[in-house]
């Protein structure tokens, strides 16, 4: 059992573990593989400023693998800093004061193409923060949508229909999975057998309401619903629309089982003459309207596909926010992303257990982790000011914040819930108002994006919000409970990773490149070990620079009988196979550690090779396009639409490549270029010897021929198949 070291609070709401064992053990790792890299690069160095005079010596290739090996090492110092103090750490939501002092939370979510992102899927994951265990009175759902669809509008009606059954329905019984989808599936986890005939007969009418819904929102426009949008679009745009779907003040005299929390819909305007600013510029949307209407402390921030699984995350949240200990200078609580649909031979690494198991922890036992742009409780006051300036942003606060009296109202301290109350008639002054604070023009001359909410500067808003937080003095913590809190759909195709990982390559490398470079920004800012967190996400696509040299020029020396690396009887080669063997050995150690298994690890070292030279290496030349002015920023929409067929592949561990071709010629060029050159080389090492000086260069080709050689496989199947259908 791993030795720890726990803190805890004064209240007991929440406890720290330091792992002690798995620091000790990284921190000895460190040591030792650093003194290694320093004979390595001492090796090329020396060799290069003196090469032996007897030889023909290879200087060009040389000074390629310096450069490929100075990066790759340049980069593992970097991840060092993950390694440096990981922490876990438990809540006792049990123990906070009554619902009447929690405070206020406001649940944003963001949804553009339902094309992409099925209504359904998103009325669930509206349905399941509606749900939340939580006072109803001091919780309002905003749903954001980018697309303008009159469908997703009246969706939310149907949706706020079904809750008023369905909300109830899990509070009399206890019910945990609180997403309707996942109840009726084989997703649900709730203990059902010791539920008695009640619960069945109310379980199977609410089953039957929940087949109707769905059925309602499948047809579309066949059961009334208009596929035209909210308002006329035209060349010119659209105005903003927004609509209180459910006001909880309608059922105040209801009891607490029956009522439920303010769910808003939001369509902010669009014109061509002004910046989308795309998610980024949504959120901001939601800020201000939500400022007018509920202005709760605390927002809950979720990916129109990341539905709430255990309905008690705000309490969770809630423990770290309302702690005096921390409060002052915490800024949000982030919860990992855990997806449903991963199969247990995760050929994609779509679990990404490397972050939520390592990297977060690491990052935890710093000054907290990233936002990962879903599934974080976050303080509003944080995107307004640093926290030891909170009210500087009052000083002056329409040139900061625009125009809105209402809204700068709800800055100067009124955050109590309901800022409109029963009885009142201000209500429709309220909705001009948040009409007015949703449109293209409000933003004009304001703060907002650039010091305020969230940030303009990345298409990756809500990362970089996040890093700038912490370079204001913010903190951030790390929940990880054993039930996950949020749990969504990941991508189960190569294009889909593809298309994700490429959008986030060039948000972060661009970061790297920019005026916010962690290496230079960052390092007044907070600590050195920090910024090397921040380093490593903005400066890892650079991995891809160092494979393509790693899988070109070795091969082509072999080819030649060109010797790059010491010969097997030579001392310094034992520095370059411990060096191999010991990064190989950590990230085993770290797989297994955190319950994965061997095959876990050989597809993580499969993945990472693919991505390095497909999708990171893409990522690398947008932003390079971009800073000469060939093209503009794209906004990539990841497909969230399940295709059975390509689910079957996934979970039989078969990769499906239809759509990424593209991506993928980088990857079988430099395959095949490896295949051809080890075929060469060994024919030339048997024929005419020298396997004492090629060895290092013959077993890196098989290497990556070994790790390739599934992709392979499935690429020429997927060729014999196209030809077939020619044919």
């Amino acid at each position: 059992m791993a030795m720890t070291k726990t803190t805890s609070s004064d209240h007991l709401l929440h406890t720290t573990t330091v792992q002690q064992l798995r620091t000790t053990i990284n921190r000895a790792h460190i040591l030792f593989h650093s003194i290694l890299i320093s004979f390595l690069l001492y090796y090329r160095l020396s060799r290069l400023f003196n090469p032996p005079i007897d030889d023909d010596f290879p200087s060009t290739a040389w000074v390629f693998m310096f450069v490929s090996e100075l990066i790759i090492s340049f980069i593992w110092l970097f991840t060092q800093s993950f390694r440096w103090r990981l922490v876990l750490r438990s809540v006792s939501p049990e123990r906070l004061p009554g619902d009447k002092a929690l405070p206020g939370v406001d649940v944003f979510i963001c949804t553009a193409d339902r094309k992409k992102e099925p209504t359904l899927e998103v009325m669930n994951t509206v349905i399941s923060a509606m749900s939340l265990d939580y006072p109803p009175e001091k919780l309002a759902v905003y749903l954001s949508d980018d697309g303008g669809d009159r469908v997703t509008m009246k969706a939310m009606e149907e949706a706020a229909a079904f809750a008023r059954r369905w909300v109830p329905f899990c509070r009399k019984y206890g019910i945990k999975t609180r997403c309707p989808e996942a109840y009726f599936s084989v997703f649900a986890d709730d203990d059902l057998s010791i539920r008695g005939a009640k619960f069945q007969v109310e379980e199977e009418n609410i089953k039957t309401r929940y087949e109707q819904f769905k059925k309602c929102l499948e047809s579309g426009g066949d059961d009334g619903f208009c596929t035209e949008n909210v308002n006329t679009i035209s060349v010119n745009g659209r105005p903003p629309v927004i609509r209180v779907i459910h006001d909880s003040r309608e059922n105040e005299d209801d009891d607490n089982a029956a009522k439920l929390p303010l769910l808003v819909y939001v369509s902010r305007e669009k014109r061509p003459s002004y910046p989308h600013r795309f998610k980024a510029g949504a959120l901001n949307t939601l800020l201000r309207v939500s400022g007018v209407f509920t202005n709760s402390p605390y927002i809950l921030v979720l990916d129109c596909d990341m539905y709430c699984n255990d309905p008690t995350s705000a309490r969770q949240a809630m423990c770290f926010h309302i702690d005096a200990n921390k409060s002052s200078s915490l800024a949000f609580v982030q919860f990992p992303q855990i997806f449903y649909n991963v199969s247990k031979n995760d050929i994609y690494d779509a679990q990404a257990r490397s972050a939520y198991k390592t990297k977060w922890q690491g990052m935890d036992g710093l000054r907290g982790p990233l936002l990962c742009g879903t599934g974080f409780y976050l303080k509003r006051m944080a995107l307004y000011a640093s926290p030891t300036q909170e009210d500087s942003f009052l000083l002056q606060p329409k040139v900061s914040f625009g125009i809105s009296d209402k809204f700068i109202a709800s800055l100067r301290g009124n955050n109590g819930q309901y800022i409109f109350k029963k009885g009142e008639s201000s209500s429709d002054e309220l909705l001009k108002e948040a009409h007015f604070l949703a449109t293209c023009a409000f933003e004009k001359g304001t703060k907002w994006g650039s010091e305020i909410g969230f940030s303009y500067e990345c298409l990756l808003e809500s990362t970089f919000t996040g890093y700038l937080l912490h370079c204001k003095g913010w903190t951030s913590v790390y929940c990880y409970p054993k039930r996950p809190s949020f749990l969504g759909c990941t991508t189960i195709d190569m294009k889909d990773a593809m298309v994700q990982l490429r959008k986030w390559t060039a948000g972060l490398f661009q970061i790297g490149i920019s005026k916010f470079s962690p290496l230079t920004y960052a390092m007044s800012r907070m600590s050195i070990i920090q910024s090397m967190c921040y380093g490593y996400f903005t400066f890892h696509p650079l991995f891809s620079l160092a494979f393509l040299i790693y899988g070109v020029v070795p091969q082509l020396c072999f080819y030649k009988g060109i010797s790059l690396y010491p010969k097997v009887t030579d001392p310094w080669f034992l520095v370059f196979s411990i060096v191999w063997a010991s990064s190989l050995l950590q990230h085993l150690y770290e797989v297994v550690s955190s319950g994965g298994s061997l095959r876990t690890w050989w597809n993580e070292q499969r993945i990472w090779m693919v991505k390095s030279v497909t999708a990171t290496l893409f990522g690398c030349l947008d932003v390079f396009m971009k800073w000469i002015g060939v093209t503009g920023t794209v906004f990539r929409l990841t497909n969230k639409v399940i295709d059975k067929q390509k689910l079957e592949k996934y979970k039989n561990g078969k990769f499906d490549f239809s759509g990424a071709e593209l991506f993928m010629v980088p990857l079988v060029m430099l395959v095949t270029w490896n295949i051809a050159c080890f075929m060469g080389g060994v024919r030339k090492m048997l024929f005419e010897g020298g396997f004492n000086e090629m060895f290092g260069q013959c077993f890196l080709s098989f290497f990556i021929i070994a790790l390739s050689y599934p992709i392979i496989g499935g690429l020429v199947k997927k060729n014999r198949k196209e030809r077939r259908k020619k044919k």
